[in-house]
């Protein structure tokens, strides 16, 4: 055991009261460049193909921004490491960015150009952005009935993503429906599965993209509630559900509890012999 007279200790046990107070600070200031990260995810998602997740790659922004805020307070020894293109900054850039991170200022230097709280609603191409964007401080939800491994069944149907896209009117803009409905279920098919969706012709063969399988009965549900009901570009009948295999369906149950407890997915595993 430790003794509360241990600086480290005592400092650790401020730390633990004020942290509520910084996360609800960081949330506001990830809050504030959201929009950038967004849009650049979904051109990225257009321009790359459906194997992109812009969720997961906002994410993964958020975190590496975090990792480079460190630098802010780095003790001299202990640098986080910076990514390849970031290496690329003219050495009088460096050497201002390392005085900067030794005084350990939070301030950045002020830059032209629009300010981060400036709205990009004018800009092309990002028009009903705002409407359906995903926020920091809303983490995805996976509990209640919808998420319960049980509701899949040998006779549960889904639907491909790419369809569901297209029957809620949102064909033209690949991935919108993972970002606007985050808290759908959604299973990336490995590549044993993507063999026996294209054997059974319910998808073209894809290579190396990403094709995702939902449920049947929560895409209708959606179509069914007041953002979709009156909607003119509604078409249901590009669903084109199906019933998988029963050891599809048992991938998907173990998918559905690991999301559920908030892990990790697993890789995909082998075929079987």
């Amino acid at each position: 055991t430790r003794s509360f007279t241990d600086p480290s200790v005592s400092m650790d046990l401020l730390r633990a009261v004020l942290q509520p107070s910084i996360n609800e600070e960081i949330r506001g200031v990830f809050n504030k460049y959201m929009k950038f990260f967004q849009t650049a995810a979904i051109n990225v998602r257009d321009n790359v193909g459906e194997e992109v997740d812009p969720e997961q790659l906002i994410q993964e922004t958020c975190r590496s921004c975090l990792e480079q805020a460190k630098l802010l307070f780095s003790d001299g020894k202990k640098v986080v490491p910076r990514l390849p293109h970031e290496q690329a900054v003219p050495k009088r850039a460096r050497q201002m960015d390392d005085e900067l991170s030794r005084r350990g200022s939070p301030i950045p230097k002020k830059r032209k150009g629009r300010p981060p709280g400036q709205s990009l609603s004018n800009d092309r191409g990002v028009s009903g952005v705002a409407a359906w964007k995903l926020k920091v401080s809303e983490p995805v939800k996976r509990d209640g009935p919808k998420w319960d491994p049980s509701r899949l069944t040998e006779t549960t149907t889904f639907v491909l993503g790419s369809r569901a896209n297209k029957a809620l009117g949102m064909g033209g803009t690949r991935g919108r429906l993972y970002i606007k409905h985050p808290h759908l279920f959604k299973y990336a098919a490995d590549p044993q599965d993507k063999h026996w969706l294209t054997e059974q012709q319910h998808m073209r063969a894809i290579g190396g993209k990403m094709a995702y399988l939902l449920i049947e009965e929560d895409i209708r549900d959606l179509a069914a509630s007041e953002d979709y009901r009156d909607s003119v570009d509604l078409r249901l009948e590009e669903l084109k559900p199906f019933i998988p295999p029963a050891w599809m369906t048992e991938k998907m149950q173990k998918h559905m509890e690991t999301l559920r407890r908030g892990g990790d997915v697993p890789p995909p595993e082998d075929p079987p012999e």
